[in-house]
């Protein structure tokens, strides 16, 4: 039986929302779905690679995922082409050729799906907060510990 896309779609749905919960439950409806194959096992690898790559994105600065824009269509097709690429070489085994096929599918379904323009897994509308030196009025936690000190080492 084959991989059902209408699993292997909402799961990529969920892991791009971050809703890791769910996509763990619907990795492991794809699981239970799957043939025991080397091509599958590939795919899933893939599918199980992409969700901890996402879940820890915050910490792991190397990840695909967390460093392509998943608002640029153009770049996503590209990418896209290249694991079909990658997928269609017959010097890959079976394996192999199931990991590109998801990683295929995923560019196809990110492509398609509307996220708002982002860069390293930020909204473009997110702003860092920044703390002004200059502006005595702003509360940081050095202002706070410096009036729990004695007199004599505040003005060091």
């Amino acid at each position: 039986m084959p991989i059902s896309q209408a699993l292997v779609t909402r799961y990529f749905q969920l892991i791009i929302n971050r809703q890791f919960t769910e996509a763990e439950r619907e990795l492991e409806r794809v699981k239970q779905k799957m043939q025991k194959t080397e091509w599958n096992r590939g795919y899933f690898r893939a599918l199980y690679g992409m969700y901890l790559s996402r879940k820890n994105s915050a910490t792991d600065d190397y990840a695909f995922l967390s460093k392509i824009d998943l608002s640029d269509k153009v770049a996503l097709n590209n990418y896209r082409k290249e694991f079909l690429t990658h997928m269609g070489n017959g010097l890959h085994g079976d394996f192999d050729r199931g990991y590109f096929s998801a990683w295929a599918d995923c560019m196809r379904i990110i492509s398609r799906m509307d996220i708002p323009g982002s860069q390293n897994g930020k909204a473009v509308g997110e702003q860092k907060i920044e703390t002004l030196k200059s502006d005595k009025s702003q509360a940081t936690i050095a202002n706070f510990l410096k009036k729990g000190e004695p007199e004599s080492k505040q003005s060091t």
